[in-house]
């Protein structure tokens, strides 16, 4: 379904998808009564058919609406319409914690222990009210820019009563991040929670989950029976103190965790000034429960009915008529004392009575028993385990699972440890194993035709942006998973989508000179092209056009042209001769001249000046333009004198 442009509930306007879940797809929308963006997760197709799943859909966003916190992700709006069932929730613009961990490795201990202390205090609101998150890991932990934890997808929580939140066939989480008794499909609280947070503190700090193999059942089981390795025998930067909470967070035995986000919190302040403290106490996990007595047996009965009785009906009333003289006798001295004694004797009557009422129920009700947990156990152990109580198994359906290996219990109701009478039944969920289905080929399919087509074949995926220059924009260029290999449903499949030719801005280069403007334009991912032009009102040798504007955006390898501003620069020099002295002072004209003038030529930089003067002149200054350089100058008079001399680039005058 195509949502971008829709407007729901004549309010929310979709402007573009930002993720898919497991269970929702989510935008960016924006609110057109209030005038903000929000974020939008809609409820996929499959799931608005299923009447129990909406009923808890609802009743989930209902609760998780009820939370207001700084580090938790406020949800606005919850609705339905046109079977679009949605969550109208706070735009939050930050990168996931998943998102830094993997730039950043391991983060520093006391930035972790930050990111820590906040998400902490999300749960800690949280379960106050009731409600449990289930799915706590750095995919649904999002740091805003200001450095904010803040906890997302409160949406698959459930406000959560003295009955079990696991529902029949659902198994909610991300399998990295369970807690045991999630695993194995148990009664999860609030501190199931804490044991994920720990998982997520072990990767900040370490770079890695705790727990990871080929298989998703692998990694559920290594969640129940294997203990991590420290985190600091991993990161040995890790102080002390702070490898004791998580391994605190990540016991087996929920009593044994930390038994709230609260003293969590309490220890996690204090490893921020004291990290190598001892501080980090066991909880005591010996329970104060009430026993439960057992039920009278058969033998019971048999020992009351052997209890000592008179020895003949002859003893029997010589007794009765001993103490019926003894009564009589005292009811004539004390004829008051009757009353007491009736009401008394009646009262003993009633009891015996109910006590014979209650034995009686007692031998004809079946026997109470207590129930064997039966998760992860295969048919035929659990209806064996059963027998042994005089219970009864009944199978009431058999469904895929990505933690319980095919063939064993996923869940039970009633639960385990529950107590039941003797001939009842036990319904169980079986599974199936993990649901396997084809890769399907989705290069040179579009983006949205792509991530349809994964999910028709029950697959996540990944969406990888790279710039192309063969492949148009939003086409999918390759795929990570080979098209037509087995996986798992739910697997993860990476695609690479073609951002088109790579868009780069032009940075501004006039008043640069060529090589600087050159440099910049190569650098941007641009080609150049140089013309220039003589404007002496401008600054020389420096680009003073280019042919696209500074700050637009081009496709890579774009030809931009710049003009270079190039002109001769010229200076005037004075050049000072005294004639008479250069021709010896003679003012005798000499044999073949026919006149007393001389041409006196002064030639520098291609530049030429010719004058006749008198030959007894002693000094003749003549300004001459020249290019602004250093040059030589010559000096000609007649074609009896010539001499050169150099002049510098700023030399204004010169003497002959």
């Amino acid at each position: 379904m195509n949502l971008i442009g829709k407007i729901i509930d004549n309010r929310y306007e979709i402007l573009e998808k930002t993720g898919v879940g497991g269970m929702a797809t989510v935008y960016v929308a924006k609110d057109l009564t209030l005038s903000r963006f929000v974020a939008i997760k809609v409820l996929k197709d499959e799931f608005t058919t299923d009447e129990e799943f909406i009923r808890r859909f609802n009743t989930e966003a209902q609760s998780a609406a009820s939370l207001s916190h700084s580090n938790i992700v406020s949800i606005y709006d919850v609705g339905n319409e046109d079977n679009i069932y949605y969550i109208v929730m706070e735009l939050v613009r930050g990168k996931t914690l998943k998102q830094i961990i993997t730039e950043e490795g391991t983060l520093p201990w006391k930035w972790a222990l930050d990111i820590s202390i906040q998400i902490a205090s999300a749960l800690e609101a949280a379960h106050k009210q009731g409600i449990v998150h289930r799915d706590i890991k750095p995919h649904n932990i999002i740091i805003t820019e200001d450095g904010v934890a803040k906890v997302t997808d409160f949406g698959i929580a459930k406000a959560v009563s003295n009955s079990t939140i696991t529902a029949f066939g659902t198994t909610i989480g991300s399998v990295h991040y369970f807690s045991p008794e999630q695993a194995k499909g148990s009664y999860t609280d609030a501190k199931s929670d804490l044991y994920s947070l720990g998982i997520v503190m072990y990767e900040m700090l370490t770079g890695k989950v705790p727990f990871d193999a080929d298989t998703s059942v692998s990694v559920a089981l290594k969640h129940m029976q294997e203990d991590p390795e420290e985190p600091k025998n991993v990161n040995p930067e890790i102080p002390q103190s702070v490898n004791d909470i998580i391994l605190k967070a990540m016991k087996k035995e929920p009593l044994a965790r930390y038994q709230s986000a609260s003293s969590m919190i309490i220890d996690l302040k204090k490893a921020l000034t004291n990290p190598e403290g001892d501080f980090v106490e066991e909880e005591d996990i010996s329970d104060g429960m009430t026993r439960r007595m057992d039920a009278i047996t058969d033998d019971m009965l048999d020992k009351n009915k052997n209890a000592k009785t008179p020895s003949s009906n002859k003893d029997a009333g010589k007794s009765r008529n001993n103490k019926t003289e003894k009564k009589e006798g005292f009811f004539k001295k004390h004829p008051k004392a009757k009353i007491p004694i009736i009401i008394v004797s009646l009262i003993l009557v009633f009891m015996l009575a109910l006590g014979s009422t209650t034995l009686i129920m007692n031998i004809t009700t079946p026997k109470e028993v207590v129930l064997p947990d039966l998760t992860n156990m295969t048919e035929a152990e659990a209806k064996a385990a059963l027998e042994k109580i005089n219970v009864k198994y009944e199978k009431i359906n058999e469904i895929y699972s990505p933690t319980v290996e095919a063939g064993r219990i996923i869940s039970q109701d009633p639960g385990a440890n529950k107590t039941v009478r003797e001939k009842s039944s036990v319904e169980v969920v079986v599974s199936k194993g993990t649901e396997t289905t084809t890769v399907p080929k989705v290069v040179g399919l579009k983006y949205e035709e792509a991530i349809n087509l994964l999910q028709e074949y029950k697959l996540d995926y990944e969406r990888i942006d790279e710039p192309s220059k063969t492949v148009e924009a939003g086409i999918v260029i390759s795929q990570d998973t080979a098209a037509d290999t087995t996986a798992n449903a739910g697997d993860k499949i990476k695609i690479h989508i073609s951002t088109g030719i790579p868009k780069v801005t032009v940075p501004s280069v006039i008043g640069k000179s060529e090589a600087d403007a050159r440099s910049a334009l190569t650098s941007a991912g641009l080609k150049v092209e140089i013309k220039t032009a003589e404007d002496t009102s401008k600054d020389n040798n420096v680009v003073i056009s280019q042919s696209i504007n500074a700050g637009d955006e081009v496709d890579e390898d774009t030809t931009v042209t710049i003009t270079v501003n190039h002109y001769e620069e010229t200076k005037k020099i004075s050049v000072t001769v005294n004639i008479a002295k250069l021709l010896g002072e003679s003012t005798q004209i000499p044999k073949g001249s026919s006149s007393e003038q001389v041409v006196l030529t002064i030639s520098a930089g291609g530049k030429t000046e010719r004058k006749k003067v008198d030959r007894t002149t002693k000094s003749i200054t003549i300004e001459i333009t020249v290019p602004k350089k250093t040059l030589e100058v010559t000096v000609e008079i007649g074609d009896e004198y010539s001499s050169s001399k150099t002049v510098g680039v700023d030399e204004t005058s010169i003497t002959f």
